[in-house]
């Protein structure tokens, strides 16, 4: 029996979502990019606090599956383009905190989804980035020209979408493109590290943390402003700020329930 092309795994509090093309590296043919959207669909509905973006084999993702990169009509893949857009949607508007576990390289449409998480984990050996130009596409592809020059600033963004340059994970760090690197044999590690920390933490803070930040990249200050007045309002009446008070004030571990 062939297992699915995207896997799904809630243990506890965390929702693990895999790209589970191998053998393909994990490239994003059209069926698997429904098949995504359904995991994280599951995942958004699931009583995870936490969910993983994560990749099978040597190869966190590769893009779009060349072998369909056929000849289609304009308004064909105008449908395609605008689908594969969809699961950076889902992830963004998604009320839980979203760790991208970047064990292997990390390419074209596989950036993309990285970027539309909140964490990105990178292990020590693997590559980043857009390379689309060198194939006579746009350099702006799934979501790289929302993303990149928020996460890396304009220049550096620049120069990556015009060339198609991948970068080691060292240099991804010091760009701000990720926010960890660590060593192979810790990368499991320190993923655990952060879904631990993400599934103990109160989940109404981060929903609305996660809303705002977003939510700024669209509107100028004073909308922001008005925006932060509504999340405070709402997370200032839960059941999670008042444990997070009294564990502070009796020096003890808060007990978040997300009520």
């Amino acid at each position: 029996m062939t297992e699915p092309d995207v896997l799904l795994d809630v243990l506890d509090a965390v929702a693990t979502v895999t790209l589970n093309r191998p053998d393909r590296l994990n490239t994003l043919a059209i069926d698997t990019v429904e098949h995504l959207l359904d995991a994280l669909a599951a995942a958004a509905a699931s009583p995870a606090r936490v969910v993983v973006l994560a990749g099978a084999g040597r190869t966190f993702c590769a893009g779009a599956d060349q072998a369909e990169m056929v000849p289609r009509s304009a308004a064909e893949w105008e449908r395609i383009v605008r689908r594969y857009l969809d699961p950076v949607r889902a992830i963004v508007t998604m009320d839980k905190p979203v760790i991208a576990a970047l064990h292997g390289d990390t390419v074209g449409g596989g950036l993309g989804l990285a970027m539309a998480a909140d964490i990105r984990i990178a292990a020590e050996p693997i590559r980043l980035g857009a390379p689309f130009t060198p194939i006579g596409l746009a350099g702006c592809d799934m979501a790289a020209g929302w993303f990149l020059p928020r996460l890396v600033g304009l220049g550096a963004a620049t120069e990556l979408m015009l060339t198609g340059r991948l970068v080691r994970a060292e240099e991804a760090l010091a760009l701000g493109l990720v926010h960890r690197v660590v060593a192979s044999e810790a990368f499991d590690d320190e993923v655990a590290k952060w879904t631990t920390r993400f599934a103990a933490g109160p989940p109404g803070a981060y929903r609305w943390t996660r809303r705002a930040i977003h939510h700024s990249l669209g509107t100028d200050m004073d909308g922001e402003f008005e925006f932060e007045i509504l999340a405070q309002v709402q997370c200032l009446q839960s059941s999670d700020h008042a444990e997070g008070v009294a564990a502070f004030q009796h020096k003890r571990a808060p007990e978040f329930t997300g009520d």
